[in-house]
């Protein structure tokens, strides 16, 4: 990058949220991977105060800061917060996820396909939600991680069920080490369950004992990933770091935008399901190119900052 270029200046409003947090983390990485950028990492909260600094004007969390050119922001407590940024100091607003506000107020929403979103306003789909997540790695054939989620409101929990899947995945792959970790969802008689079983190649690292950027190592070594359906954020990270990713069975509770969002994945033949039979193998394979933080990067510079870093005051259509 040509450090003589002024750097484009982004505000990243967080809520918190760590599933949050990475949708916006991807995007900026993605967009500093091709311009040269500075990037602001601003803590928001609450739901009165942003509307109180929107109708005065006033927010002063940016006071010390560079004008913005982009503020970007995941989650709903983010959305007031950064109209009211926008309006005291100007730039464009960048929303991840279908916003609680009218998608108008905001300059671009990047909203996920299984939404299927019709409405007004500037948008563009994602194959899912975004994250920093890069397909690097050793990928060893040998080495396999299995994550395991919990009850949600799109699936129910059969336990029995899910450590019968993993004990014949062992059993059918005896030549793979398998690495299994759970999430804060998780029923806590799972892991006590599944250690009674005594299988030879899994191997067990409860959620408490990981810390930050343990997933992404662990699938940069792995060649394949096993994950609950309901965990659809692991998902997309699995396939985004270019493991092969095959799908734990789970109590669908309803047609939803997750199970949507899986169904395509399967049509689409980007992942696979477990069998008994052991069909899976046929199918499991990891997918290139499946990273949209860099292509969302790549639309909104060639159709909004042509002339970075200033913008462009009008976005074009979407494709």
């Amino acid at each position: 990058m040509n450090a003589a270029v002024p750097p484009l200046t982004i505000w990243r409003l967080t809520d918190a949220k760590p599933g949050h947090q990475s949708q916006s983390q991807g995007l900026v990485n993605a967009l500093k991977r091709r311009l040269h950028c500075q990037s602001f990492d601003i803590p928001v909260s609450g739901r009165l105060q942003p509307m109180l600094s929107w109708l005065s004007a006033t927010w002063p969390a940016g006071r010390d800061l560079p004008l913005p050119d982009l503020i970007i922001g995941a989650g709903h407590r983010t959305h007031l917060h950064m109209l009211a940024a926008q309006k005291v100091y100007g730039g464009q607003t960048v929303v991840m996820m279908q916003p609680s506000l009218p998608l108008k107020l905001f300059d671009l929403c990047l909203i996920p396909a299984h939404d299927h979103y019709r409405g007004n306003g500037r948008f563009l789909e994602t194959r899912g939600v975004l994250n920093p997540l890069r397909p690097e790695g050793t990928h060893r054939k040998d080495q396999s991680l299995i994550m395991i989620g919990g009850p949600s409101k799109h699936c129910s929990w059969d336990g029995n069920s899910l450590l019968s899947q993993i004990v014949q995945l062992c059993r059918h792959n005896p030549t793979v080490n398998y690495c299994l970790t759970t999430s804060r969802r998780t029923p806590a008689d799972f892991m006590p369950a599944l250690r009674q079983l005594g299988l030879k190649n899994l191997s067990m690292t409860p959620f408490a004992e990981t810390g930050p950027g343990w997933v992404a190592e662990q699938l940069a070594q792995s060649s394949s990933a096993w994950i609950t359906e309901e965990s659809t954020s692991m998902v997309y990270e699995a396939l985004t770091a270019r493991n092969a990713v095959g799908l734990l069975n789970m109590p669908v509770k309803r047609e939803n935008r997750v199970s949507r969002g899986i169904n395509q994945l399967l049509a689409d033949q980007l992942v696979t399901r477990f069998d008994s039979l052991g069909d899976y193998k046929k199918s499991l394979h990891p997918v290139a190119g499946f990273t949209e933080a860099d292509r969302c990067a790549d639309w909104m510079i060639k159709r909004w900052l042509q002339t970075a870093p200033a913008l462009q005051p009008q976005l074009v259509g979407l494709p």
